[in-house]
């Protein structure tokens, strides 16, 4: 049994189980949560009223989520002394799946980002973010409902895993005369020195898990993006191992592209998934122009980090994106916005993010069917345009609500 220096499980309810590579989830599954900082404390209220009253209403009172409260960010501080304590660690490890709220990390914390932190400490090495569109929500495209894409970021190597050396040290004077010297380099000597690692590991294990996704879920296409065309080596390796597990693993269930324009005359063979690629800049304008042909898109983690969030901007802004970060079993489910502290207790944020995050949980709980009823509840609401104040500005005739309303009227809207 796992033990805690300052904080007690709940009496009730169970931990989730693996077994035979596969979650067992019992009828009433402990889920640590850690609420977040600034307005994590408005948003995760809300958010656990709607996925409380959703498996209520989805299971007929036959289900249950048990919160079990962990700590991360300032709250940690002031009860620990410190940011990240081991305590919400092994929480999070024992009982594999949890939700969080936004975390920052104060100066001086010793921490490059403990939102980093927690996805290399844990392995979570898939931040998956769905984008979908709910009517009504205002867009700057003139088709966000063509955005029907899940992104599979890499989580954790990329510039995020990265050695720097800053200008003028006698350790980046080193790097340098290095590498002018043995690898005949031109780096000028005035330069900083960053090294960013893409390893075949973390690649494979990425898009296997991005290509088992489409399958799993009748997705038509998964799409390896990069910069292989200047980065051979790193980002262009990414796309080459991506391939080799596509061709290795899932040939009976893969077909790519070139093949396709080769020998099919572009008809995809029943139950097949087509597996392409891009160059990371051509990608950006294509979600803005068709994105209708993207699904699935595997990419390093800096690719991921700035095409989720312009994804995002077509539906509604970060607001309205949920994400996940997930191995090989532990998940953790977050807000994808950052900690608004000037909107602290002001009951005036957004709180769908960390719902829509929720639903990404339940999803993965295999519980979908409150998930769904989420789904239903947000759209009526967005449609009978009461919403929170970002929405509210952009909406014609629209009614201002606050975070604990749009939370209200999301429930009574689950049908």
């Amino acid at each position: 049994m796992v033990k805690f220096s300052k904080i007690t499980p709940p009496v009730e309810g169970e931990k989730i189980e693996i077994v035979k590579d596969k979650l067992q989830v019992p009828e009433n599954p402990i889920i640590p949560v850690i609420e977040g900082d600034g307005v994590g404390r408005d948003i995760m209220k809300a958010a656990r009223r709607v996925l409380d009253a959703s498996v209520q209403k989805a299971f007929n009172g036959k289900r249950k989520i048990v919160w079990f409260d962990v700590y991360a960010g300032e709250k940690a501080q002031a009860k620990y002394g410190e940011l990240l304590p081991q305590d919400t660690l092994k929480a999070i490890k024992h009982y594999v799946v949890a939700l969080k709220g936004p975390l920052t990390t104060p100066i001086g914390g010793g921490f490059r980002s403990l939102n980093v932190t927690l996805r290399q400490v844990l392995n979570l090495y898939a931040c998956v973010r769905p984008l979908r569109y709910f009517e009504g929500v205002p867009s700057p495209v003139k088709h966000p409902e063509n955005m029907k894409i899940i992104i599979f970021r890499e989580n954790t190597e990329d510039v995020y895993a990265g050695i720097e050396w800053q200008k003028g040290t006698k350790e980046v004077k080193k790097v340098i005369t290095w590498l002018n010297k043995t690898m005949k380099t031109k780096i000028r000597s005035d330069s900083g020195i960053g090294i960013k690692p893409i390893s075949v590991t973390g690649t494979k294990r990425l898009v296997r898990k991005a290509i088992r996704y489409a399958i799993e879920n009748n997705r038509k296409s998964v799409t390896l993006m990069h910069k292989g065309n200047i980065m051979k080596y790193t980002e262009g390796a990414f796309r080459e191992w991506g391939y080799d597990v596509a061709l290795k693993e899932f040939r009976d269930k893969v077909i790519t592209e070139a093949e396709l324009e080769k020998d099919y005359n572009w008809q995809v063979p029943p139950r097949k998934v087509v597996i392409k690629d891009r160059i990371a800049d051509s990608m950006f304008q294509q979600i803005l122009t068709r994105a209708d042909e993207y699904e699935v898109v595997a990419t390093p983690n800096l690719n991921g980090d700035y095409l989720s969030d312009a994804c995002a901007a077509q539906i509604g802004g970060l607001g309205m994106a949920p994400g996940g970060n997930i191995g090989d079993f532990v998940a953790l489910f977050e807000a994808t916005h950052g900690t608004a502290p000037k909107y602290t207790d002001k009951d005036m944020i957004n709180p769908t993010s960390v719902i829509l995050s929720g639903c990404m949980m339940l999803e993965y709980m295999g519980w979908r069917e409150a998930a769904e009823l989420i789904y239903k509840g947000i759209q009526e609401t967005i449609k009978q345009k009461r919403v929170t104040y970002d929405l509210e500005r952009l909406m014609e005739g629209a009614t201002k609500v606050r975070t604990s309303e749009f939370g209200t009227a999301i429930i009574e809207n689950m049908r």
